[in-house]
């Protein structure tokens, strides 16, 4: 798995262990060798992407752009671009406290969520398959430390 991190939020939040989480859930998943964007934006960013792309002009935890599902393509080595992962670090942090849980866990959360629906998964319409899925791939991942700042 190659990840394309872009932390524009600045949050410093540790690349190797968003790898790490990104990685689990391709394994969970049995996907073989894919590209994965993942990108940490503030509020402003997220509300224009969410504006733009689902016509809520209001910031969401994550939104997931798959590029590329075909998976019985053979491009002849080319590794396959499975989409990005975009994370909204002030809902991220906010949801945390809402939920009373630590900020690395609802990392782990979003991070999981969001590569799910990479692969096709979609909570909106199946029968709670998705969501399921999700809490199995995190029940043993470690949270990710979040920075202090």
């Amino acid at each position: 798995m190659t990840l394309e991190f872009d932390d524009r939020a600045e949050s410093g939040v540790d690349e190797a262990a968003v790898a790490a989480v990104v990685d689990a859930v391709l394994t969970a998943e049995n996907v073989g060798e894919v590209e994965v964007g993942v990108v940490l934006v503030d509020a402003f960013e997220m509300q224009e992407i969410n504006r733009e792309h689902r016509g809520k002009d209001e910031p969401t935890d994550v939104l997931s752009f798959p590029i590329d599902d075909d998976d019985d393509e053979d491009l002849d080595g080319v590794t396959r671009m499975l989409g990005d992962v975009v994370i909204c670090v002030p809902v991220l942090v906010q949801q945390a406290a809402d939920n009373d849980v630590a900020v690395g866990d609802e990392l782990v959360d979003l991070l999981v969520h969001g590569v799910l629906h990479l692969l096709g998964y979609d909570h909106e319409t199946d029968d709670g398959e998705m969501l399921t899925r999700q809490d199995a791939i995190v029940a043993p991942l470690a949270p990710i430390a979040w920075p202090s700042h």
